[in-house]
């Protein structure tokens, strides 16, 4: 059984099917640990971070598939800083079997790449914050080598590890590297996954001229949405890649 995490609701909708678990984020990320948790305890054998993202690397198109893992700096920014490997807690527990997990990982990237259109394979940015700006982006995609950015694929990533499950991010391009998210669009997402239209229309209240760039990231978050639906249903007719998670042991 394959367990999904996802951010909004739209996209937990999007990709609810038999046999598969979809947790969604919002802005609640302990409780998507929790229901992660929970996918697991009930018998998820691979996790799988998917849904949309934003564009780091400014060759990606709004409805681009990226399939990876984690940028290492992503991952590992809330535990011991960058570089500092050695500085790791003496007390940490060693993580079981990582490099089976690593490899049935990087098994499964290659099937799903090899089933979505045009998938481009590499790092995908996630530390639970949004990247608004195109001086952000650019920062993230040339520090981190990150093609692009979500906002959950981080704790999915540690679940994972955690159970020494496979792990793969499948992200659509929502918004381009050159865009900037306007504040109404910012502030919309709820704990829940769901919209917060009052604090939208409030935020475009303050700043109308936002509705144009609204507008325009709101047409490419549908073309994407719809990118995500085909290439998830190519994916669930092949079995989510079938991955090998006979591996690990």
């Amino acid at each position: 059984m394959i367990l999904i995490a996802t951010g909004m609701k739209s996209e937990a909708k999007a990709l609810a099917r038999d046999g598969v678990i979809v947790a969604t984020a919002g802005t609640d990320h302990e409780r998507l640990e929790a229901e992660l948790e929970a996918g697991v305890a009930a018998g998820a054998t691979a996790i799988l971070s998917m849904g949309l993202a934003g564009a780091l690397a400014p060759r990606l198109k709004a409805g681009d598939w990226v399939v990876g893992t984690l940028s290492p700096t992503g991952m590992a920014r809330r535990e011991w800083s960058i570089g500092a490997g050695s500085a790791r807690p003496k007390d940490a527990k060693p993580e079981p079997h990582p490099i089976a997990q690593k490899d049935a990982s990087r098994g499964w990237i290659t099937r799903i790449a090899g089933v979505l259109p045009g998938a481009v394979v590499g790092r995908i940015h996630a530390d639970g914050t949004m990247v608004v700006t195109p001086a952000q982006k650019e920062q993230y995609h040339f520090s981190e080598r990150a093609l692009a950015c979500d906002m959950e694929s981080h704790i999915a990533a540690k679940v994972a590890r955690r159970h020494n499950l496979p792990f793969a991010v499948a992200r659509v391009i929502s918004d381009e590297a050159d865009r900037a998210i306007p504040l109404a669009a910012q502030v919309a997402m709820a704990p829940d996954g769901g919209i917060r239209l009052g604090a939208v229309l409030f935020a475009l209240l303050k700043r109308p001229w936002q509705v144009f760039a609204l507008i325009a990231l709101g047409l490419s978050t549908a073309s994407a949405m719809r990118t995500l639906t085909s290439g998830y249903r190519l994916l669930a007719e092949d079995g989510f890649a079938k991955p090998e998670v006979g591996s690990q042991s």
